[in-house]
């Protein structure tokens, strides 16, 4: 069984990586979750993450930040009353890389943790 995505290194590219293509960033998109994430312009993942009160959200948006001061690799985040959004790419390609599905799969196992309540 192969790893899951979140599992896998953040691996820094070069700048003269190529940016990947839609056949390649597809199979990484299915292993995130398909409520949160698409991919948009073919240049970068957007996501948005439900919460069911600010200090959810507050609370999820630090534990990103952390990540993404471990990793070296910083999203653009807006917060707001039960909402997160997230946009990632990675900038020395202007496009995707790999790193950037690993590191919304992380997101997603981080949010696990903040799964709204049933209505």
């Amino acid at each position: 069984m192969p790893p899951e995505l979140a599992d896998e290194p953040c691996e820094a590219c070069t700048s003269e990586d190529e940016p990947l293509t839609e056949s390649e960033y597809r199979g990484y998109l299915a292993d995130l979750d398909g409520d949160v994430w698409d991919v948009v312009d073919d240049h970068h993942l957007e996501g948005a993450y439900e919460f069911d009160d600010f200090r959810d959200a507050l609370e999820f948006t630090y534990e990103v930040g952390e990540l993404a001061e471990e990793e070296w690799h910083h999203p653009d985040i807006h917060l707001q009353w039960g909402e997160v959004t997230v946009e990632l790419w990675t900038h020395k390609i202007d496009g995707l890389h790999k790193t950037d599905f690993v590191m919304a799969a992380r997101m997603d196992r981080i949010h696990d943790d903040y799964a709204p309540s049933e209505a």
